[in-house]
């Protein structure tokens, strides 16, 4: 008989090998890449990646986008933060919960996640893993492969459909005993060790904490989002309470950001001379007096020629375009003091 398990794989080498792990006992696995905005680096194409990960690994993998789910549970995480703006614990919960509603489709018998006992701090403790077994619902239906053997037995191997003795007991932080599996396996084109999810990077995070609460209050369905998307790139910026503004950093940043642009954002960018893209996003914007809005104009003007290209080796005046819903218009301006500027500075 058949037997299929479904894994969490996030593409790095801990996922990789926990699959291999359970495919060497004749047990068939579907590898499940959940993305966000906060973890999605390598899958812009997904019909490549999917090949690829076939390729070099012999793992079949489905991506599935699960944005809006994850960013509404972001909003409250029942665990908490770590020591960032990365809610680990409710993280892996989402995941497994994701993974078990799977289940019947695939007509699959247990899951597999690539968890090392001891690994973080945070998410992987013994207490820990324990919890979010109980919380996911898969207690029983839940094998690490890679520490099985540090573990209580699970319901597959009771059962008969893997065999204990073949699964591991890794624990800690090291990487020997997983590159030397790697070798086994003759794997040796997989990503480096690193903290691939984008909500515990330090400057990241301070940036997530501040916009976030705005962006939960106004923001639904896929312009939430796109909210999140907006922040991972540019320079950010708080105008005014409730205003925030977003310059781009290069020209790939300027594409991101036009392509994110919704319908009463503003969007500003250079006439005369090289510069950003310049986007403005909040609806308090609409609630501004006349004489608060040319005041506004003039700010982000300002900001955007603080970075635009200088003029004999500095920030010089020029003419901006604001593209509003209202209208279009062009006027010059001066670039904003270095003070002024890091004042608006988030």
């Amino acid at each position: 008989m058949s037997i299929t398990a479904l894994a969490l794989f996030s593409g790095g080498l801990d996922s990789i090998l926990a699959c291999r792990v359970v495919m060497a006992q004749g047990v068939k696995v579907v590898a499940l890449r959940f993305i966000t905005p906060f973890f999605e680096a390598d899958v812009d194409d997904v019909a490549a990646y999917s090949a690829a990960v076939q390729e070099k690994y012999g793992i079949r993998v489905k991506v599935m986008d699960v944005s809006h789910d994850f960013i509404n549970m972001l909003k409250a995480p029942q665990h908490g933060f770590g020591r960032h703006f990365n809610p680990c614990i409710d993280c892996k919960i989402f995941m497994l919960r994701q993974a078990r509603s799977l289940m019947l489709e695939y007509q699959a018998s247990f899951l597999i996640t690539g968890e090392v006992l001891g690994q973080r701090p945070m998410s992987q403790r013994r207490d820990t893993l324990r919890v979010i077994e109980r919380e996911s619902g898969c207690e029983g239906i839940l094998l690490r492969p890679l520490c099985a053997q540090l573990m209580l037995p699970t319901q597959a191997e009771l059962q008969g459909l893997v065999e204990r003795e073949q699964l591991l007991r890794i624990s800690g932080r090291g990487r020997t005993e997983q590159q030397q599996l790697a070798a086994h396996f003759q794997i040796h084109d997989y990503p480096a060790p690193a903290g691939g999810c984008l909500l515990a990077d330090v400057n990241l995070a301070a940036r997530f904490r501040h916009f976030s609460p705005g962006i939960f209050a106004e923001a639904k369905g896929a312009a939430l989002v796109d909210d999140f998307r907006l922040l991972l790139f540019g320079r950010h910026f708080e105008p005014a309470p409730g205003l925030w503004f977003v310059l781009g950093r290069d020209q790939k940043d300027n594409e991101r950001i036009m392509a994110l642009r919704q319908p009463d954002d503003w969007l500003l960018h250079m006439v005369d001379r090289p510069g950003p893209v310049g986007l403005l996003r909040r609806r308090a914007a609409a609630e501004l007096t006349a004489l608060q809005l040319d005041e506004l104009e003039a700010t982000l003007a300002g900001l955007l020629l603080r970075y635009a290209k200088k003029v004999e080796g500095r920030a010089a005046a020029g003419v901006v375009r604001i593209e509003r819903d209202t209208g279009v218009q062009e006027a010059r301006f001066d670039p904003l003091a270095d003070e002024q500027v890091q004042e608006l500075m988030v």
